[in-house]
């Protein structure tokens, strides 16, 4: 070897997360090294050459310790102004989320607010939740725009996103959600406001390279199916990968529509047909469910999970970090959501907040611990990997790494 590798830990416990054969790629006794910001290796201590106190700048004993890979929020809507915690009140009064919307809140309170703050005030607003997340042991976050519906406070908010990933040093994955909502000005113009996303939002936004992908929200209350598939035309067009928020409260056939234009991931999915998940398999398309919002709105629907694992349909798990329906600050309790709610495994569930999040944002670099990947790992205080999920709250991450570099 002729360089030292920056760091390596010792007398380490890794769930790598890589096909070995165990229960989550578990590795006892084992070591982690990394050169800059990349994973050297992964894999038992005792394959390492002799003396590998020399192997690295700094080596250190993990002290038995259980490292992951760093974890995947592939679903936020983390940048938003204002709050509405006054819906919580009213959904607990009996207003359905559907009511709420079409009263003027919902979406719409949190665009008033979005739009009424500067491009500072909205990055001093969601840095606190980007820190929680990190803290929580995340890594990469994807950050969806779609609270302000016009090409000014699209922008707005994608720099903000991109701007906390400089700010703490965490991955981001930027999306363009400008149909997620109708905004006032175009009340009852739906088909104008998607003319204006197509011919104006996506043209600029992939011209400044703002937008990592594309999203839209197909709903009753939101985007048809052929207002959706539009604007799916017209970034594939661009040149923008697409993903959707598909079937959440009914059937559209949003999952076969995601499936149909190669998305890298439909999300929500609780009113899923077979034909949807056939879809989502042939296309490859990543499930993100989202049991922080399952939670919220007091569903009873559950998304056709065993048809995903039937069909071998990658299942990923996401905060969905919204003011409205997931006021959720902890991508580790949704993960426990996920067990109980929707019947998922520990590992599943790891998986699914890892090595699938990682594919449903188009990354192959993370999401395991192995040679040649990015170096984002988390040192936990457990005792063994189905912790993460056993307990409810808490802090549990003792270290995140990212890139090698220590949050």
């Amino acid at each position: 070897m002729n360089e030292r590798w920056d760091g390596l830990l010792l007398d380490a416990r890794l769930a790598t997360l890589t096909e070995t054969g165990a229960p989550y790629g578990a590795i006892e006794r084992a070591a982690l090294g990394w050169k800059d910001g990349v994973i050297t290796y992964a894999g038992p201590a005792d394959a390492l050459p002799d003396h590998p106190d020399r192997l690295a700048a700094q080596v250190e004993s993990a002290a038995n310790a259980w490292i992951t890979p760093g974890l995947v929020d592939c679903h936020t809507h983390l940048v938003f102004g204002g709050d509405r915690s006054n819906e919580f009140e009213q959904r607990l009064g009996g207003a359905s989320y559907e009511d709420i919307a079409r009263a003027g809140g919902g979406i719409m309170s949190t665009v008033r607010a979005t739009r009424a703050a500067d491009e500072d005030t909205l990055l001093a607003q969601s840095l606190p939740r980007a820190r929680a997340l990190v803290a929580d042991g995340v890594t990469t976050i994807e950050i969806k725009s779609g609270y302000g519906l016009d090409l000014d406070n699209e922008r707005k908010m994608l720099r903000v996103a991109r701007r906390i990933g400089d700010a703490l040093g965490v991955g981001i994955s930027a999306t363009l959600l400008a149909a997620h909502a109708l905004p006032p000005e175009f009340a009852g113009r739906a088909d104008d406001y998607i003319d204006a996303i197509c011919k104006d939002v996506l043209p600029s936004i992939a011209r400044e390279g703002l937008a990592d992908a594309v999203d839209a929200f197909c709903e009753r209350i939101a985007f048809t199916p052929a207002q959706t598939r539009r604007v799916f035309e017209r970034a594939r067009e661009l040149g923008l990968p697409v993903k959707l928020h598909a079937d959440q409260l009914s059937d559209l056939g949003g999952a076969a529509l995601a499936a149909e234009f190669g998305a890298r991931s439909a999300e929500h999915l609780e009113h899923t047909s077979e034909s949807g998940v056939r879809a989502m398999a042939e296309a490859g398309t990543v499930a993100v469910l989202l049991p922080g919002a399952y939670y919220a709105l007091r569903e009873t629907k559950l998304p056709p999970i065993d048809a995903f694992r039937a069909a071998g349909v990658p299942i990923a798990i996401a905060s969905d970090m919204n003011p409205g329906t997931s006021p959720l600050l902890s991508l580790r309790l949704a993960m426990s959501m996920a067990c109980t709610l929707f019947r998922l495994t520990p590992e599943e569930v790891l998986r699914g907040a890892t090595v699938h999040a990682a594919r449903a944002l188009g990354f192959d670099d993370r999401g395991v611990l192995a040679s040649g990947k990015r170096a984002d790992f988390v040192i936990w205080n457990i005792e063994r990997p189905a912790d993460l999920c056993y307990w409810i709250g808490g802090p549990l991450a003792s270290e995140v790494a990212i890139g090698g570099d220590f949050f």
